[in-house]
C-alpha cells in the first residue's frame, strides 16, 4: 500500500509520527463510457466556453460562485496558505464510547502506521484504548478538507474514521411525521418482536454476505467474452480541424521566422549577397561550360594542382 498522508498523532504530551493508508477499496466492476456503435472511448474535455478552446491543467483553478452569479477564483497558493493546524497533526481532543456515535456520521476509514521510531508509543495508545473500550475524537485535514474523525482500534492497528460535520447531516422532513402515528396493537408488536428474535445472530460476520449483483454482472461480461461478443477499439484519428490548425500554425511560424530573419539582415549586406549570388551563378555557368568542353583535361589539371601543392608543402617544411 502507498501512504497518502504523513503527520503526527498528539496524545497529551506524547507525539506519534504516523502514515495514513486507505483502509478500503471499491471492488465494483470498472466501466468506461463508449460509443455503442464501435466501442470507441467517450472523451470528456476541459473546455472553456467563453474562449472556445480546450484548457490545460495549469490554467484550471477553483471557483466559488456567489449568490449574485459572480465567481471567486482560488489558486493553489490561496489553498496552501489556509491556516489548518490539522493539516499534519491529529490532536486527540477527548475520549468517548463508540456506542454514542451514530453510524450516519461515518465517512471513510484509514489505517495508521507508526514510523519506526514511534512504535512503542503507538502500541501504548492502541492497548490503552483497547482496554478502556473508548475511541478518541480528533480532527484531520485530508485533500484540502478538514473533517471530524475518530481514532479506534481495529485488530492490531489504530485506524481513523473521518466523519461528517453535524450541518452535513440532513434532517428528515416527511409528511407522515407531522401527522398522528397509526396505532399498532400489542399482538402485532409481539409478532414483530418474535420475528426479530428468530432472525437474530450473536455477532456480525461480514464473510457470510456476498455481492450478488457484482457476481451476476461479472458472469454477463465473461459470457460475452467467451462468445466473442467484443469489439476492437478503433485507433483515434486526428480530426481535419486539427490538421488544418497544425498546418496553419506551421505556415504562420515559418512566415514570422522568415520576416524576422529578413529584418535582421542590413540592406547593404542583402544587396551585396544578391550581387555575389548573381556573380557566382554566372561563374558557375562558365566553369560548367569549360568542363564539359574539355573533360579529359580535368584529370591532368587535378594532378598538376596536387603536385604543386606537394612542392609547396615540402618548401614550407
Amino acid at each position: 500500500m502507498r501512504s497518502m498522508w504523513k503527520g503526527t498523532v498528539t496524545f497529551g504530551l506524547v507525539a506519534i509520527p504516523v502514515r495514513l493508508y486507505t483502509a478500503t477499496e471499491n471492488k465494483s466492476l470498472a466501466f468506461h463510457q463508449v460509443h455503442v456503435e464501435d466501442g470507441s472511448r467517450i472523451q470528456h474535455r476541459r473546455f472553456c466556453a467563453a474562449e472556445d478552446r480546450e484548457v490545460p491543467y495549469d490554467e484550471i483553478g477553483k471557483g466559488y460562485e456567489t449568490e449574485d452569479g459572480r465567481v471567486v477564483i482560488l489558486t493553489d497558493q490561496d489553498m496552501a496558505e489556509l491556516p489548518l493546524p490539522s493539516a499534519h497533526t491529529i490532536d486527540v481532543l477527548n475520549f468517548i464510547p463508540i456506542e454514542s456515535v451514530d453510524p450516519i456520521y461515518f465517512d471513510k476509514s484509514y489505517f495508521l502506521e507508526p514510523e519506526k521510531t514511534a512504535v512503542k508509543p503507538f502500541v501504548m495508545l492502541r492497548d490503552a484504548m483497547n482496554k478502556s473500550g473508548q475511541v478518541a475524537v480528533t480532527k484531520i485535514a485530508i485533500r484540502q478538507r478538514e473533517s471530524l474523525a475518530l481514532l479506534r482500534v481495529y485488530r492490531d492497528v489504530i485506524m481513523i474514521d473521518t466523519m461528517l460535520w453535524p450541518d452535513e447531516v440532513r434532517t428528515p422532513d416527511f409528511g407522515f411525521l407531522d401527522s398522528d402515528p397509526p396505532q399498532v396493537t400489542a399482538k402485532e408488536m409481539k409478532m414483530a418482536g418474535g420475528l426479530i428474535e428468530a432472525m437474530s445472530e450473536p455477532v456480525f460476520d461480514p464473510t457470510e454476505y456476498h455481492d450478488d449483483y457484482r457476481t451476476a454482472l461479472k458472469a454477463v461480461v465473461d459470457t460475452k467474452v467467451e462468445g466473442h461478443e467484443t469489439v476492437e477499439q478503433p485507433v483515434e484519428q486526428p480530426s481535419d480541424n486539427a490538421e488544418v490548425t497544425s498546418l496553419l500554425e506551421a505556415l504562420t511560424n515559418s512566415i514570422e521566422s522568415t520576416r524576422a530573419a529578413g529584418s535582421r539582415t542590413p540592406p547593404s549586406k542583402a544587396g551585396s549577397s544578391r550581387a555575389r549570388a548573381k556573380q557566382s551563378g554566372s561563374t558557375t555557368k562558365r566553369s560548367t561550360a569549360k568542363k564539359s568542353a574539355s573533360a579529359p583535361a580535368t584529370g591532368r589539371t587535378a594532378k598538376a594542382s596536387t603536385g604543386g601543392s606537394r612542392k609547396r608543402a615540402r618548401s614550407q617544411g
